[in-house]
């Protein structure tokens, strides 16, 4: 089982930023969207290249190399040519800190 690992103090993620943390050798970008933080792994779904670089509209993230597009609050893909879901995290906030894990062999 992993344990939380802080990301960053929420105040300094800002609408439409995001961090990425290493979690067990998993990059990790943690999405603040409307105040509410999302985490999914740096990884498009389509070709497997680093994602969260793309373009932010709102819940929504852009691949930056094929243009697919993700719901980031719940991973699932929006657009051709991804037809599968980003994976997503649990997170959380505590004590000010975002915080994310990788609960995937719990």
């Amino acid at each position: 089982m992993s344990d939380w690992v802080d990301v960053a103090p929420a105040t300094t993620i800002e609408p439409g930023q995001y961090r990425i943390v290493d979690v067990d050798d998993v990059p990790i970008a943690v999405f603040n969207v409307e105040g509410a933080f999302y985490a999914i792994e740096d990884l498009c779904s389509h070709e497997e290249y680093p994602i969260a670089d793309g373009k932010i509209e709102g819940d929504r993230l852009t691949c930056p190399h094929h243009g697919a597009e993700f719901c980031l609050r719940d991973g699932r893909a929006l657009s051709a040519p991804a037809v599968e879901p980003l994976t997503c995290f649990p997170v959380r906030v505590h004590d000010g800190t975002v915080q994310v894990r990788d609960d995937r062999w719990d």
